[in-house]
């Protein structure tokens, strides 16, 4: 039985289908990898069919094959549409059915622990020290989260999986937040009184059973950090949408103080601390109150001013003492679960206040302060690289097929294999664009989609330099030229929330077409008007540029307002520069680049999603075609549209494609 028969049985099972060259050969490549145990990174455009390409060799492998995807929305295509019918499609040419499974974070699952002690406790994140009288528990019945919390407790009684998604409808987070328990408050099935019936538990049994369990990059992040301990052991790893994987480990490997968390561990731990102990935790949380409100948003270079240095090592002081007064959690506790989280508040905010304190070049340190006006203030500290947390965690004992639409930046797979940890051989002028290492090769296996004749990338050179923040008027008139010469049909990606909102506000003047805002209503609703109204615009920032898929006459013009650097305020991107223009090289180039690279490719894909697009892709910065170096740089980055910089060229595309 071979990979390639398996893809013929999975395509064969739909009414027309058929096995496309990119996805053959990303199939052949991916049964290669497997048997030489040697790593792989594939780039594959959209419309290969790669779901189908990693999933069929994967039903070949001896054991659990885990793949992790980025997005909510590819986990439940997996699930619910692709390994189903893969899994039906196969049996009679495998010999028996395929199993898989979903893993996720202990909080994504219902504990029965928390459930039990519902009604005696209210919850830990609301206003109130102290718990309210029985009678007007969880803020009184007839309240929304009272109702939220009854019909959480009637569903426990039947729910055989205890998954917050098969929950409908859902209920908001600080309900949720009352019956679930994070990883870090757990104190383990052996010593839960309760542990016999954990959903958590019963989830990685099923997956540890299964041919393949479909995760995620954040729960991948963190079995990494925690030594490999969560997903079930295997011997491959399918990394879908790959370029969002060292963000994910980023964000887990980040951490965080603020004046609310200390509070919140005080009271956690009220009944198990003097009250010299809590006094000692309420002054360190008021002094961190003052250290943030004193100390300006941003990075923090030069290590912390004295105020917030203070704070922090009263923050340690105080959660220190407080661990050594609740001491090791034993299974004959009184109540396990509930010491378990107070020291593991504790735990967290001691680690925490050390690694400030510490002030380690490899760390990256600001201040965050809300602008959404609820007054959150917060102390974070960063890895400035997570390329050896990488290297030294992913790669060991498994082999990694790493995949994505976008792998290779300025047409080459060196930025993207480094950025993962994996050792980069220096190129030379006949590898092309693949790249390979040391136990690790790359391949691009190309798109079915025919870009130059099905779309044309057109750059408004004649444009200034966008400067100012929000949307200049002379990209605003280009704007308004594009759209109403194709009568709508548009998504505008835009640079920020103020260019976003200008250019809204200038068509709704300028035209009668609709135009949908990002913010105005949920991202679903919009995007459904958006795909059901021909003659609208849906304009937006960050999250339209991966999140949309509209195939189609709906969406035939792409307008993106500035190319997608990072800003300067982003403290993770500065510093990381930082390091590389201190140890002599180009920060600009080195980090500002690939990450506009990846982020101006995403946005670009949203235009062709099927073999019978059609369309324009406008960019309104005219440094895509003047900026040397970078400007070509990115266009490599880019799909292979037809190119042009004159503008009636655009126009004339345009209004064919509106039949004018």
């Amino acid at each position: 039985m071979s990979a390639e028969q398996l893809l013929q049985a999975a395509v064969g099972a739909v009414p027309g289908g058929a096995s496309r060259p990119g996805q053959q050969a990303m199939v052949a490549a991916i049964d290669k990898a497997v048997r030489e145990r040697e790593h792989l990174l594939v780039q594959a455009g959209t419309g290969t069919g790669k779901s189908l390409a990693y999933l069929t060799p994967s039903l070949l492998v001896d054991g659990p094959v885990v793949i992790s995807t980025a997005t909510l929305a590819l986990q439940n295509q997996l699930v619910e549409h692709d390994l189903p019918r893969l899994a039906a499609a196969v049996e009679p040419v495998l010999g028996r059915k395929p199993t898989y499974a979903v893993l996720k974070g202990r909080h994504h699952y219902l504990c029965v622990a928390k459930m039990e002690h519902a009604d005696e406790e209210a919850p830990t994140d609301t206003l109130f020290d102290d718990a309210p009288p029985k009678t007007t528990q969880w803020l009184g019945e007839a309240g929304k989260l009272g109702r939220q919390i009854q019909r959480l407790q009637a569903w426990a009684e039947k729910t055989a999986t205890g998954d917050r998604d098969e929950l409908d409808p859902g209920v908001d987070d600080t309900a949720w937040r009352q019956v679930s328990m994070p990883a870090r408050d757990c104190v383990g099935a052996a010593r839960c009184p309760y542990g016999a019936d954990c959903f958590a538990e019963a989830s990685r049994a099923r997956a540890r059973e299964a041919d393949i369990v479909v995760t995620n990059h954040s729960l991948l992040a963190v079995d990494m950090l925690a030594d490999r301990h969560i997903v079930p052991p295997h011997k491959l790893l399918v990394i879908d949408e790959a370029h969002e994987l060292a963000d994910r480990v980023s964000s887990a490997s980040q951490a965080e103080l603020t004046p609310e968390a200390v509070e919140r561990s005080s009271r956690r731990a009220r009944t198990l601390l003097s009250p010299a102990a809590v006094e000692s935790l309420a002054e360190a949380a008021d002094a961190l109150t003052v250290g943030l409100a004193e100390a300006p948003a941003g990075r923090i270079t030069g290590g912390l001013p004295e105020p917030l240095a203070l704070a922090v090592a009263r923050v340690e002081s105080a959660t220190r003492a407080g661990l050594t007064a609740i001491g090791e959690v034993k299974s004959d506790d009184p109540d396990p679960v509930r010491k378990q989280q107070a020291k593991a508040a504790f735990d967290d905010l001691n680690d925490t206040a050390q690694r400030l304190l510490e002030e380690s070049a490899f760390d990256v340190a600001w201040v965050e302060k809300s602008d959404l006006g609820n007054g959150r203030r917060a102390l974070v500290v960063a890895p400035l690289s997570v390329a050896g947390t990488l290297a030294q965690g992913l790669y060991s004992d498994r082999t990694v097929v790493a995949t994505s639409a976008t792998l290779t930046l300025g047409g080459r797979f060196d930025t993207v294999a480094r950025s993962l940890g994996l050792p980069v051989a220096a190129p030379t002028a006949a590898t092309g664009p693949e790249a390979s290492g040391d136990g690790w090769t790359s391949l691009d296996v190309g798109s079915p989609f025919d870009y130059p004749r099905q779309g044309i990338l057109y750059v408004a050179s004649h444009l200034p330099r966008p400067q100012m923040s929000g949307l200049p008027a002379a990209a605003g008139e280009e704007l308004v030229k594009l759209v109403e010469t194709l009568g709508g049909r548009t998504l505008g990606l835009f640079s920020s929330r103020k260019a976003a909102t200008q250019a809204a506000e200038l068509l709704r003047a300028r035209t009668d077409l609709p135009i949908l805002l990002q913010g105005e209503e949920s991202l679903p609703v919009l995007v459904r008007k958006f795909r059901e109204d021909k003659e609208s615009c849906l304009f937006g920032v960050m999250s339209l540029w991966q999140g949309v898929d509209v195939p189609g006459d709906a969406c035939q013009l792409v307008v993106i307002d500035r190319l997608p650097f990072p800003r300067p305020d982003e403290p993770l991107a500065a510093a990381r520069a930082a390091a590389v223009d201190a140890n002599g090289g180009s920060g600009f180039a080195s980090v500002s680049v690939p990450i506009a690279a990846v982020r101006l490719a995403q946005g670009v894909g949203r235009l062709i999603r099927s073999t019978g697009d059609k369309g324009v892709v406008a960019v309104l910065d005219s440094r895509l075609e003047t900026a040397r170096g970078y400007g070509a740089f990115l266009r490599n980055s880019l799909p292979p549209f037809w190119y042009t910089t004159r503008s009636e060229v655009a126009l004339g595309a345009l209004q064919r494609l509106a039949g004018k």
